[in-house]
């Protein structure tokens, strides 16, 4: 979702900074992308805070930013298998990363800008296993609330989606992906799984929308309502 975000914007000529944990990931990225000159790349943990404060201090005075990291080897275990270093690594990257990269950006960010964060359907629709993610995914919705008072003029918001057909679906499927996935998309009103460029599409929007904040966008092909 984030690849497909930045390429969205890439393509409305906008300057962009992708980051992430691994340099090969991101190095892959950048070459998927064109290798553009108005694309820069950050080797960065959402979870600690020096990476955090060191990205936003490298990238400037910012317009947007989005929020898309998600632990997803450690986010799904039954409860009485869920070991504590997993809980705590799903709720570092889920929640506290986006808190922390709030509270470092906010300053960057132009008024009326934005700060687009992503929880998931798990908050709505809780499969077994989810309790921790589940859990995440609707505090960092209240946290977007109660940021959008304490950062205002700076905007935050939240796109929630469904199931997004994207390499964390290798990690968590293995080679049943396929099969859960049209199983979802048969039971789905739009029938069929999101893409990346359907989330893209929603971060821009949020992003453009200035009479928008404290506010979660529902992208998830009606997954609440089945």
């Amino acid at each position: 979702m984030g690849l497909a975000t930045a390429r969205l914007l890439l393509d409305q000529d906008a300057v962009v900074t992708i980051a992430g944990r691994s340099a090969d990931r991101l190095a892959a990225a950048a070459r998927d992308l064109g290798d553009h000159e108005r694309l820069r790349t950050a080797v960065v943990d959402v979870a600690r805070e020096d990476d955090v404060r060191r990205l936003v201090r490298d990238a400037g005075p910012l317009d947007h930013v989005v929020v898309t990291a998600v632990d997803a080897t450690d986010a799904y275990f039954p409860i009485a298998d869920f070991a504590l270093e997993h809980a705590r690594a799903v709720i570092d990257t889920k929640l506290l990363g986006p808190w922390l990269v709030a509270k470092h950006a906010a300053p960057r960010v132009r008024p009326g800008g934005s700060i687009t964060f992503t929880s998931g359907i798990a908050a709505y629709r809780p499969g077994t296993g989810a309790s921790v993610l589940g859990a995440a995914n609707g505090a960092l919705e209240a946290l977007a609330r109660a940021l959008a008072l304490e950062l205002a003029p700076v905007r935050v918001n939240v796109v929630s989606p469904g199931w997004v057909d994207t390499p964390v679906w290798d990690e968590l499927a293995g080679p049943a992906k396929a099969e859960r996935l049209a199983a979802m998309a048969a039971r789905l009103p739009v029938g069929r799984i999101g893409a990346p460029e359907d989330l893209a599409e929603a971060f821009v929007a949020v992003q453009r929308n200035r009479f928008m904040t404290g506010s979660v966008l529902h992208v998830d092909g009606g997954h609440r309502l089945v």
